[in-house]
């Protein structure tokens, strides 16, 4: 558990230092790329990387873009086997006295989750999202405590839930275009099947109630699905004080982008702002990715019982450019020392895979010992000799 934690750790650093959302340099005005929101911002998905922001950092309303966290954490239980699809979710009487977008669940109504999660992501249902915070957590109260904990784990700073449908207007609600695009990126890289529920136009459910059984029209809130060819989600919100926020993800060529748009003045307004950043986007951006599935030399062990060590890289490595350099021209150095003295621990880092262009690092991935090595004691040396005298 230990050599777990240091190997999370490492993961987390290098994952802020080198490939997190990044913003330096990249503060320029909304008005260069004429959209009406007055908070916007860019990101590329795999990399974190920001490619276009406007006061991405200050307070609004997020409006039902709050569901993005109830559907992060949905889907973390689903992972870790807490809940399942199929799990029968009875609603409550609180759940469906939910106004704004809903879905219109009665009291007592049961559903299975894989329909509530289609009823949050298609028709953005407030009654929905309450039902689903009400099954894993026990109460509203207790799964909102699970977002604003979520939240500070993902370096939120600038966000903090009171319910988890973005229905209350209450000014103790609140995120920012960039924490938004922090938790759309957490979900979409770690749980990319959440697109099998966001791409869907439109799809009846069917209400069991004691009144009889009838159907209902599920219609997707995020008209980008029709208006641009390349959407693959995400969540739609408005309300008088949020006006009109989209968090918006597409896909092409390979290539994941999230538009994350707080307060356009209108709903035209809001896809028409996120379809200029996304094609943007693709315009400038060029992905270099280096899997790193090549094999790594061993390296020489001083002092320890084994006499080399296997090492593997952390990962692998995407670097996102947007000024129109020639990827092709990016040098791989491997920064290894001849030998390494024990003891190793596995995990620990042995060196640095670095990435040069045009003779400036643009990142790197560690190199980790794959294995631990023990130093080498009076006994382990009697042994080695021994062996020497028999060959």
């Amino acid at each position: 558990m230990k050599l777990q934690k240091k190997i999370a750790a490492l993961l987390l650093v290098w994952l802020m230092t080198g490939v997190g959302i990044l913003t330096a340099g990249l503060r320029v005005r909304a008005a260069e790329l004429n959209v009406a929101a007055p908070s916007v911002i860019l990101i590329e998905a795999s990399t974190g990387q920001t490619i276009y922001e406007h006061d991405s950092m200050e307070r609004r309303s997020p409006a039902s873009i709050t569901k993005i966290m109830t559907l992060l954490l949905t889907f973390e239980k689903l992972k870790e086997g807490k809940i399942g699809l199929n799990d029968e979710v009875s609603v409550s009487a609180y759940a469906s006295s939910m106004g704004g977008s809903q879905v219109y669940l009665a009291e007592g109504e049961v559903q299975s989750l894989d329909t509530l999660i289609k009823c949050i992501t298609v028709a953005s249902g407030n009654d929905a999202s309450v039902a689903v915070a009400e099954y894993i957590a026990g109460s509203e109260a207790a799964f909102v405590e699970l977002m604003n904990r979520k939240a500070e784990e993902l370096g939120m700073t600038e966000t903090h839930f009171e319910d988890c449908c973005g229905l209350t207007d209450s000014d103790g609600h609140y995120s920012c275009a960039r924490d938004v695009a922090i938790m759309s990126r957490e979900l979409i890289t770690k749980y990319p099947e959440v697109f099998h529920y966001t791409q869907i136009w439109m799809e009846d459910i069917t209400h069991v109630t004691r009144q009889g059984t009838t159907n209902f029209t599920l219609n997707s809130t995020n008209k980008l699905l029709k208006q641009y060819q390349w959407t693959t989600g995400l969540k739609t919100g408005s309300t008088d004080k949020a006006k009109f926020c989209i968090s918006a993800t597409a896909s092409k060529d390979g290539i994941d982008l999230i538009a994350v748009v707080m307060g356009s003045p209108t709903g035209t307004d809001r896809f028409q702002d996120a379809k200029t950043l996304l094609s943007y986007g693709f315009s400038v951006s060029d992905l270099y990715i280096d899997e790193n599935r090549d094999a790594l030399p061993p390296l020489a062990v001083k002092g320890g019982v084994e006499e080399e060590v296997p090492v593997r890289y952390l990962g692998e490595f995407r670097y996102l450019d947007t000024s129109g350099s020639q990827l092709e021209q990016v040098e791989k150095v491997i920064d290894l020392p001849e030998s390494a003295g024990a003891p190793l621990e596995e995990g620990a880092v042995a060196g640095y895979a670095r990435y040069l262009l045009n003779g400036a690092e643009i990142g790197n991935v560690p190199i980790l010992y794959a294995q631990s090595v023990e130093k080498a004691g009076y006994g382990d040396y009697l042994k080695k000799a021994w062996g020497y005298f028999l060959l």
